[in-house]
């Protein structure tokens, strides 16, 4: 069996079971040749090395699983002081990764002082096969284990504030924007989502995640616009202990926290030009040096970004790069504002108050006639959002077991209602039979004389328009 075939790594977008990877470190040349027969055998990947500056200059430059080493490599000195050192320099490099010591059977106090200072484990020379094998393996699984604990600790942190939020759309305007999840959602497409603050960008890029492939790994989100140009770095690609002054330890950034899964970046028009090209090399190549650090790191992601700016305009200016733009946007998904999709009000507020319902732990039966008409008629300017806040401070305010006009909040002006000239000739009928009804506690007959129709007539018009 290829034991090293077994074990199997964690994350990446396809689950691909990587070989363990070992570097086997000896001053004599016989020792790594027989390291080297045994350990490919087994499946491993294994890289070679005779002194302690070249083990330190190889996991300065990749991953490994494990580190097997030796404790002296100067010809006649069997202190084992530089390997003690290596071990401390190994550590302030990668706490994380597993070293194994090899040392002569008159030292194992020496392998035991080696353990003391960070080493996981020892084998005794001339070793045999069976028991290397078998602590190379232990020492993989824990060095793997303990790398995706601390991913998932970092992941938890970023994601526990952020809400899976639910698409809600059946209006006609939304019509395209669902046809596009279903159809580019399970591709691996980069995807750029545009519309006006709070329209829903980010709700429509966890749908496309969720009918991804990539569903089951984790989906991290990002406002570019909130991080200043100093951690723009650090905040997407990681950075080292000591990069700077505050990294006191070792940061996952944004990228490898996704790796599998899906990265959603927000408001990309607000990326500093001169940061741009740091992300376009992450699109084109998958590399990337965390801060502070020389390793080439590869990772497999699925861009998903979104912006309310003209980036036509961004780019005219010099402001965006033509070239990025191309990355991004394999695919472009534009969301109608809130005043475009207005049957779907009814079921967005419907929503949002039994969530705060919930949280706010109030009995509410829902939106009384007037209430529903007044959200019904707001322009909404602030779109999804505006309305989602409004149904919040209703929820706070309301007294009795239905929200009133009075608990939303809203001032609607004369000049704040949409222009009737802005109307189709369907939304200015809808809209007066939602007010006659309205103004007569939905009543159809006072409803219908009051528009001049009869009683069949409104109802075939209520039946239009989805008015119950």
């Amino acid at each position: 069996m290829d034991r090293g075939k077994d074990i199997v790594a964690d994350g990446g977008a396809a689950g691909r079971a990587l070989p363990a990877r070992v570097l086997a470190a000896d001053d004599q040349i016989s020792m790594l040749k027989a390291l080297r027969l045994l350990l490919k055998g087994e499946g491993y990947e294994i890289e070679t090395v005779a002194s302690g500056a070249a083990i330190l200059e190889a996991i300065g430059r990749q991953d490994f699983d494990v580190v097997l080493m030796d404790l002296n490599y100067v010809r006649g000195n069997v202190s084992g002081q530089e390997g003690l050192d290596l071990l401390s320099r190994i550590q302030q490099i990668d706490s994380t990764l597993p070293v194994v010591v090899m040392t002569a059977w008159g030292s194992v106090e020496l392998a035991v002082e080696a353990m003391r200072r960070g080493a996981r484990d020892f084998v005794t020379k001339p070793w045999k096969n069976e028991r290397l094998l078998a602590i190379l393996r232990t020492q993989v699984e824990l060095g793997r284990a303990i790398r995706k604990g601390r991913q998932l600790e970092q992941e938890n942190v970023l994601l526990r504030s952020e809400t899976r939020q639910m698409l809600i759309a059946e209006s006609r305007a939304m019509q395209p924007v669902l046809d596009a999840i279903a159809r580019v959602g399970p591709s691996d497409a980069n995807v750029l989502i545009t519309g006006e603050n709070g329209a829903g960008k980010g709700v429509v890029a966890q749908a496309l995640h969720a009918a991804s492939t990539r569903k089951d790994k984790p989906m991290v989100s990002v406002n570019t616009a909130s991080i200043s140009e100093t951690l723009f770095e650090s905040e997407l690609f990681g950075h080292v202990a000591g990069a700077f002054t505050d990294a006191r330890s070792d940061r996952l950034g944004r990228f490898k926290l996704a790796d599998g899964g899906t990265l959603f970046l927000d408001e990309i028009a607000s990326i500093p030009a001169n940061l741009q090209s740091k992300l376009l090399r992450v699109l084109e190549s998958g590399e990337f040096e965390p801060v502070g650090s020389s390793k080439t790191h590869r990772v497999d992601v699925r861009i998903l970004s979104a912006t309310n700016a003209n980036l036509a305009e961004e780019i005219a200016a010099s402001r965006f790069r033509q070239d990025l733009l191309y990355r991004l946007k394999t695919v472009e998904v534009r969301i109608p504002p809130l005043r475009e999709r207005r049957e779907d009000i009814p079921l967005l507020a419907a929503h949002f108050l039994q969530r705060y319902i919930g949280r706010y732990r109030k009995h509410l039966r829902g939106f009384d006639p007037a209430s529903l008409q007044v959200l019904l008629d707001c322009p909404w300017p602030g779109n999804v959002r505006e309305l989602d806040h409004t149904v919040e401070r209703a929820v706070l305010m309301a007294q009795g077991d239905l929200v009133h006009v009075s608990d939303l909040g809203l001032e609607l002006g004369a000049e704040s209602r949409p222009e009737m000239e802005d109307m189709t000739l369907d939304e200015v009928e809808q809209r007066l039979i939602r007010r006659a009804l309205s103004r007569h506690q939905g009543d159809i007959s006072k409803a219908a004389e009051a528009l001049g129709l009869s009683r069949a007539a409104l109802y075939r018009r209520m039946e239009k328009h989805g008015i119950e």
